[in-house]
């Protein structure tokens, strides 16, 4: 009920306010600077800023105030006898502004720049203005929001309380803006192709379903947009790519969401090696740009983008880390028994040889790789739709960059062969009708598209909102989505938690 008791204080100070005739909620206040530019000007400088009231400390006479924004805040000192050149009404203003303008409130001012005694740079106020009565109380304004969850839920009291939020997302636009530039200047071409599907295809995962109405039809919610950039690769785009949305009905971990952002680019005649290159210069740039430097702290050790990024096959580190051969053991059973051998727990033992060594490596070896790694050289059967190796025909042209022990990204020489494409999807329609809801059907719109005709193609995909975490030493990726999905609170738990 406290809370409720100061909603109702802010309501009568709204109905006071326009009791005076002052308008609470006006459509527009023409300012004269951002509260950033105001940083910079000099004393004497005449200013009109906008923003939320932060701290406000009454003094007789005399109140300082802060005006806040996402980008910084400012002093405001508001003097009795100085906000009008009739003193009857200036001291009126005044006992305005103490009675009803709170915390939080949206205030425009007029006023001057100079420096206090103490040296702080403030705007001396001539005049205010209210632009938004707050009827919320806001979180203590020491402590802010602390409580992850409530963060998460409300994000909106997150940003306005928390500069360590602010950051984040402040990190998350530049690098975006940074990898946008790079692209665009390296020659590829943003596009954006379809969220609803007529069926599931870029990657092997568990979909999203819903209807279409006008239609009349089911749709699957795109889990890649892969199919469609290399629809465009056969269309005669170069290099084209896209910040896409995409939705996987799977399970819910630190670094897991079923809604996120994937960057995912095609480039016409390289291969997986050329992609490997433009990756370090892609992300050093991206990297010093949003953050400053290619030395990021996280988890209590520094990662070093700057040091060459080694390139280590998947069965060296795998057998680095645990004594086992892949390359020794050609089939399930063999590699299941020198697992078992080894004492190696296993989410699955009784999975396909390709699933065991995906198991043995992030059991074993993944957990020990911080510094940027690249890994190469994975079996066919890890990646079954990936582009056979020519001097190897047992791996593939695939690579993933490993940072901290999360897989940063997956990229590939592409599958451009239509037969060789259409036996592969067949193999995954085969695994469909045994009862595997993650395998692809066939694709027979995009099959058709392969027959057009091909280049040689190398595809790249990263999780923006892994990227940035990392970037941020952020513990889950919902700390780096603006608006993350949430099971929604029972009234039960609503009124808990605002207790």
């Amino acid at each position: 009920m406290a809370e409720q008791s100061l909603r109702e204080v802010r309501i009568e100070k709204r109905a006071a306010l326009e009791r005076e005739g002052l308008q609470v909620h006006p459509d527009r206040f023409a300012r004269t600077h951002t509260l950033r530019e105001i940083m910079a000007l000099p004393d004497g400088t005449h200013v009109r800023a906008a923003g939320r009231v932060g701290q406000l400390r009454r003094f007789g006479k005399l109140t300082f105030a802060t005006l806040e924004d996402f980008d910084g805040h400012i002093q405001l000192a508001l003097i009795r006898d100085q906000l009008d050149a009739d003193p009857e009404k200036s001291r009126h203003k005044y006992e305005l502004f103490t009675k009803y303008v709170d915390r939080w409130d949206f205030l425009g001012v007029d006023g001057e720049m100079y420096h206090t005694d103490k040296g702080e740079l403030t705007i001396r106020v001539h005049d205010w203005v209210m632009l938004g009565k707050t009827l919320q109380p806001p979180p203590n304004k020491y402590q802010g929001v602390k409580d992850v969850e409530t963060n998460w839920r409300k994000r909106y009291l997150d940003l306005v309380s928390n500069e360590e939020t602010r950051e984040r997302f402040r990190i998350r636009t530049k690098s975006v803006n940074a990898i946008r530039d790079f692209l665009n200047r390296s020659g590829f071409v943003e596009v954006e192709t379809p969220i609803l599907n007529t069926q599931q295809s870029g990657a092997l995962a568990r979909p999203f379903f819903s209807h279409h109405n006008a239609l009349d039809m089911d749709v699957v919610l795109r889990i890649a947009p892969e199919t469609y950039l290399k629809r465009l690769v056969v269309g005669g785009y170069d290099r084209v790519y896209e910040f896409a949305r995409c939705f996987r009905n799977e399970g819910l971990a630190a670094s897991h969401l079923q809604e996120f952002t994937m960057l995912e680019y095609y480039a016409a005649y390289w291969n997986y090696e050329d992609n490997m290159t433009f990756t370090e210069d892609l992300l050093r740039h991206a990297i010093q740009e949003a953050v400053g430097t290619l030395q990021i702290e996280r988890g209590g050790h520094t990662i070093d983008f700057a040091q060459p990024w080694p390139r280590k096959r998947l069965a060296d580190v795998i057998l680095e880390n645990s004594g086992i051969d892949i390359d020794a053991h050609a089939d399930a059973d063999s590699l299941r028994a020198a697992i078992f051998a080894a004492k190696v727990d296993l989410d699955n033992p009784t999975a396909g040889r390709g699933s065991l060594i995906d198991q043995l490596y992030k059991r074993t070896a993944r957990p020990k790789l911080i510094q940027p790694t690249f890994i190469v050289g994975h079996p066919v059967d890890l990646s079954p739709l990936a582009r056979r190796n020519d001097a190897n025909p047992a791996a593939v042209d695939r690579f993933q960059l490993v940072v901290d022990t999360w897989e940063v990204i997956n990229a590939y020489s592409e599958l451009v062969d239509p037969l060789d494409q259409r036996r592969r999807f067949e193999d995954q329609a085969e695994l469909r009708k045994k009862g595997d809801d993650e395998a692809m059907p066939v694709d027979e719109d995009y099959l058709t598209a392969m027959e057009f005709g091909m280049p040689p193609i190398s595809g790249w995909g990263m999780g923006i909102d892994r990227f940035v975490a990392l970037l941020t030493d952020a513990p889950n990726l919902r700390d780096v989505v603006w608006f993350p999905l949430m099971k929604p609170l029972t009234p039960e738990e609503e009124q808990a938690a605002g207790e």
